[in-house]
């Protein structure tokens, strides 16, 4: 290759990359407004007056107006004069949101507000697992690379017995975590139950960096990324930087199985890579009012086949994504049904360094489907059995890499 040729090559690579980060910031500014979390109240007021807020707030921006069919002016008279402490106040306030019969409306205390800051900035004080439930049993979902726990030699499918000889058997999943979070440095005993067999690990806390963005280029020149949450404030241009990685490959598998959500914002960003004109989704608001949410034109980096990969834990902003390219056309669904969560909830700060996250809103996929406890059907069902698992035989992903070989042929 001639001196000129090869010095013209590296200004054509230098453009590019420049017009690649001109378009990455574009997206900051205009597909949706970056949300700010540095909101935290810090007004001391009464126990009974962070109620009697608490109760107003729920009654004004509740995503049904008849708030479950009931008066809600039962709850501020039954309470009335009755809170003395934060604590009074938040037995008061769990009661009255339980009455609405939804399961992701719920008040935060001082600490769980502080945990949830701390998802959202993309770490946590822990030992590195994430845990779920299911009837009652608390089971680890699965545990970061190079935390504790993964020292520790705790794995996914694990049940946790006792946290600190507490026994936490019907226990709900937050309060579970929040007893295995805490100082960094100090330490959380866990009786774990494997198979039939019991054992006691005293691990360590530490600062959790939560890296929710993976990637690798795989045979066939295809490249993976999976996204394990939505969480992040830093998801989206995590993603960025994993599609620069990947950028030379064929095709592209995007795996969301098990990412339970996050972000309005990080969805609607990274559906608007793959889309480059319509709609992304629809937000409809207590009153009725439709709010649709549409891609903004130039901005796609993404044009090559992709396969989605989903399950049942595939919950909230991952059913946008998935929803919004399936119904664009612009991805293949490969897996399980999806969760069906088509609910939007608002952190909203309250006084005493609390807050509520509330349901405010629901949304539809872009062809209109409300795909609330209904969840999203895959283009391809393929069912991922324990024994696939126990084989390490991920007949989903091989499901996945055989549709992009073929887009690539034809």
């Amino acid at each position: 290759m001639k001196k000129r040729e090869i010095l013209t090559l590296i200004l054509t690579v230098l453009i590019a990359i420049f017009i690649y980060q001109r378009i990455t910031v574009k997206i900051y500014h205009s597909v949706a407004p970056k949300p700010s979390f540095e909101l935290i109240n810090d007004k001391e007021i009464s126990s009974q007056k962070l109620f009697d807020n608490s109760w107003k707030i729920i009654s004004k921006k509740y995503i049904n107006a008849d708030l479950n069919s009931q008066d809600w002016n039962y709850w501020k008279k039954r309470y009335e004069g009755k809170i003395k402490t934060d604590d009074d106040a938040k037995v008061a306030i769990d009661t009255m949101l339980a009455s609405l019969n939804d399961p992701y409306s719920r008040f935060l205390d001082k600490k769980e507000y502080e945990e949830q800051h701390s998802s959202i900035d993309a770490y946590i004080t822990g030992i590195g697992v994430n845990i779920t439930t299911d009837s009652g049993k608390t089971i680890i979902h699965d545990v970061l690379e190079g935390t504790p726990a993964f020292k520790a030699g705790l794995k996914e499918d694990d049940i946790i017995v006792m946290v600190d000889n507490k026994d936490i058997n019907g226990m709900d999943l937050s309060s579970v975590a929040s007893i295995i979070r805490g100082p960094i440095n100090s330490t959380v005993i866990l009786k774990i139950k494997r198979g039939n067999k019991y054992f006691i690990k005293t691990i360590k806390r530490e600062k959790i960096e939560i890296k929710s963005v993976e990637h690798k280029i795989i045979k066939n020149n295809i490249g993976y990324i999976k996204i394990k949450s939505f969480m992040g404030t830093n998801t989206s241009t995590d993603f960025i930087e994993a599609l620069k990685s990947t950028e030379g490959t064929d095709g592209l598998i995007l795996d969301l199985r098990g990412n339970t959500g996050g972000l309005l914002y990080n969805a609607v960003v990274i559906s608007n890579l793959f889309i480059d004109h319509g709609k992304i989704v629809s937000i409809v608001y207590r009153n009725g009012e439709q709010k649709d949410i549409r891609a903004k034109n130039g901005l796609t980096l993404i044009n090559k086949p992709t396969v989605v990969l989903v399950n049942e834990r595939t919950a909230s902003a991952s059913e946008i994504v998935s929803g919004a390219l399936k119904d664009n056309k612009k991805a293949i669904l490969v897996g399980t049904k999806t969760y069906g969560k088509g609910l939007v909830q608002q952190i909203i700060p309250m006084e005493n360094k609390t807050g509520i996250n509330i349901t405010t809103s629901k949304y539809l996929t872009p062809n209109g489907s409300d795909i609330n406890k209904t969840g999203i059907a895959p283009d391809y069902v393929i069912p991922y059995s324990l024994l696939n698992y126990k084989l390490h035989n991920d007949v989903q992903l091989k499901k996945a890499e055989s549709i992009i070989a073929e887009m690539i042929k034809h």
